[in-house]
């Protein structure tokens, strides 16, 4: 009789998400690069050009912490901006 409701006998395996998906940050691990980022926009009139190094910087928290799929900055467009820290960060 109580078979029927095994709800807790999967458990969730989390992975990265499909390229192109963009997940939204329920924990917060990247709040405060997306706040700079926003920060950064607004003082500069929303001109986000102005604001590469912010949104390399988000971005990378979001790779690491699995919130998007792992590419090269290269091929997200910040190939000028990479240096050999940020670089050896992104192979991860």
């Amino acid at each position: 009789m109580s078979t029927a409701m095994n709800f807790g006998t999967k458990s969730f395996q989390p992975r990265p998400p499909d390229k192109g998906s963009f997940p939204l940050d329920h924990f917060g691990e990247c709040k405060s690069f997306k706040e700079k980022f926003m920060k950064c926009l607004r003082d500069n009139n929303f001109e986000n050009a102005l604001c590469r190094n912010e949104s390399k910087e988000y971005l990378e928290c979001r790779m690491e912490r699995q919130l998007m799929a792992q590419e090269p900055l290269e091929k997200l467009g910040f190939g000028d901006l990479v240096d050999g820290q940020s670089e050896a960060k992104s192979k991860f």
